[in-house]
């Protein structure tokens, strides 16, 4: 091996339901305090009114969406970091690291600016009307330009990610969730004789609560195993982890951020119905979006277990961890959408009283919950496609889920069938998602594990 040192690939070995429990609940943790901020977000500017709880709908996928962008740079970090410990090279984990940090500094510093000079056409796009633009231009206008904040989070937790440092990740979501939750009543409705400053509060506290994650996220990466110093990346070849990088990152992003694209088209559909059916719609999404923690914290902690394994050439241990993710994710999928679908009415209190609003909430999640099993499985196996290197499976799996099934079924079954056609068009693209998913990664393992022993 060409590294120099001890390897740090600390889950190559021992139990593989170990690891993934070990990796995962953490996860779960840093995960939920994330989605936490959306659902006191929404809990919070619901008091402003139907036309706030709108323009939040509009913007919940949008805000998604580039996020996932971010996640996409954190995955293609996490993979190469985690392959090359795998192979016992510290230095080229090490080189890899720092070059992914930087890149995602600029990556969002050149994301927020887009976004920022975008604002007016995407949202027209998505069918806002006159009375929401300014409530939209107010909240994204600063989110924008705080935007790089999130994107150097993404690439500092990328790095501790692939080292299998579960629980430091955690905690720099935790810190930036809480930082959240104090500034939310503040900002967005008052307290303490402030009168706060309506839902652009909401976009300052999501800003303030990043720079805090940015400042926790440095601390643990520094404290980790992998030195954190950006002339690094310039040590050997410049161009071979950038490339390595990216070969995982581009794919991994659009991955990501197809979903949320999807989401923006169905929230224009859904808006021909009225402001109603986008506020209940926006908010059972934001409930969904908790719901399935375990199943986002799963989808992040497997490639770091199967990155490194796949690096060190242990297949079988790969292909075991895949088969326990794949369980748990029906098993949770199920049993959350039984609760949420018997609980409906009483979630939906908590963010509106509104009667039409109500109505939407409930038939959303009498459709869509029945495919959040089939979102668990597409999403762990994103992961791991993305950390065996095969990005470009992934993005193909998800271009078609949402191109081929997903916005054709809404599109062509809302004439006749309301917002019920959007419903059940997600419910379609996440039972598809589950079935190409489980194929490909069958494919990619079974494949490699067959070549090694011929080999």
């Amino acid at each position: 091996m060409s590294g120099s040192g001890n390897s740090t690939a600390k889950l190559v070995n021992g139990s593989i339901p170990g690891h993934l429990v070990g990796q995962t609940l953490p996860m779960i943790i840093g995960v939920a305090a994330i989605m936490s901020i959306g659902l006191v977000d929404a809990y919070f500017i619901g008091q402003l009114g139907r036309d706030a709880l709108a323009a939040i709908s509009f913007i919940f996928p949008i805000s998604v969406a580039l996020s996932s962008l971010g996640v996409g740079v954190m995955v293609g970090i996490n993979s190469v970091v985690a392959r090359a410990l795998g192979e016992e090279d510290p230095d080229k984990a090490a080189r890899r690291a720092n070059l992914g940090i930087v890149f995602a500094v600029v990556s969002g510093v050149v994301m927020g600016l887009v976004l920022y000079l975008t604002i007016e056409p995407l949202f027209r796009l998505m069918n806002a009307d006159q009375r929401m633009m300014p409530l939209i231009r107010l909240y994204m206008e600063p989110f924008a330009l705080g935007f790089p904040l999130i994107l150097a989070i993404m690439g500092f937790n990328g790095v501790l990610r692939g080292q299998g440092e579960a629980r430091k990740t955690s905690y720099v979501s935790i810190t930036y969730a809480v930082a959240n939750w104090i500034l939310d009543p503040l900002l967005i409705t008052g307290a303490f004789g402030f009168e706060g400053y309506g839902i652009v509060g909401a976009a300052y506290a999501t800003i303030i609560g990043w720079a805090f994650g940015v400042v926790a996220a440095f601390i643990f990466a520094r404290s980790s195993e992998l030195p954190i110093n950006p002339t690094l990346m310039f040590k050997g070849h410049f161009i071979e982890p950038l490339s390595a990088i990216l070969r995982v990152g581009i794919p991994a992003a659009f991955s990501n951020a197809i979903n949320p694209i999807g989401l923006s088209v169905l929230t224009a559909v859904v808006a021909l119905e009225g402001d109603a059916a986008v506020a209940g719609f926006g908010a059972a999404g934001r409930l969904q979006s908790f719901a399935v923690v375990p199943l986002l914290a799963l989808s992040g902690s497997i490639g770091a277990i199967v990155g490194q394994n796949w690096g060190a050439r242990k297949y079988g241990r790969a292909r075991e961890a895949a088969i326990y993710a794949g369980g748990f994710c029906i098993v949770w999928g199920l049993g959350i959408a039984i609760a949420m679908v018997a609980a409906g009415e009483w979630f939906a209190d908590f963010f509106t009283e509104d009667p039409a609003v109500i109505a939407e909430f409930k038939l959303y999640l009498n459709i869509a919950a029945w495919g959040y099993a089939g979102f668990g499985l597409l999403i762990v196996a994103n992961g791991i496609l993305n950390a065996v290197d095969r990005a470009s499976y992934a993005l193909a799996q998800s271009v078609l889920r949402v191109f081929a099934v997903m916005l054709p079924f809404a599109w062509l079954l809302h004439a006749s069938w309301g917002s019920s056609a959007v419903y059940a068009a997600e419910l379609a693209a996440n039972l598809f998602g589950a079935v190409t998913g489980f194929l490909l990664v069958r494919h990619v393992l079974v494949s490699r594990a067959t070549a090694q022993t011929v080999q």
